[in-house]
């Protein structure tokens, strides 16, 4: 489970999978504007997508999470044209790692409470959610 901090951001353009940590370290920097010491995950596919690297900083220093796939590609979520990098929940990725195609999930729409409870004290809001 990663912690509630953390954030996942993907690259959607191509990466030279022969990049290492500082090659990898220089895309975060150049493409996501993030600093790679941050705690989060900065994902990178290969041209035909068969291939992914996770870049991530834990427990002092530098991870890189690499995997091939032998059959199939990788398939990205909906990218908008010159997105640099794009935001995923931990179920994304996943999902995206077990092979779901990001572009044809439908998700359910959550509840979100009323602006009116999201303003109040605590208090209030217990008071009003036990009637």
């Amino acid at each position: 489970m990663l912690p509630p901090s953390c954030r996942i951001y993907l690259c959607p353009q191509p990466c030279d999978m022969r990049r290492g940590y500082d090659g990898l370290y220089a895309e975060v920097r150049r493409r996501c504007d993030e600093s790679p010491l941050s705690g989060h995950l900065f994902i990178f596919m290969s041209r035909n997508r068969t291939r992914l690297k996770i870049l991530f900083f834990a427990d002092g220093g530098l991870c890189l999470y690499c995997k091939r796939l032998e059959k199939g590609t990788f398939k990205l979520p909906k990218v908008e044209p010159g997105q640099t990098s794009v935001r995923l929940a931990a179920v994304d990725l996943a999902m995206l790692l077990t092979g779901i195609d990001l572009r044809h999930v439908r998700r359910q729409e959550l509840y979100q409470p009323p602006r009116s409870l999201t303003d109040r004290p605590v208090e209030k809001i217990d008071k009003t959610l036990q009637k």
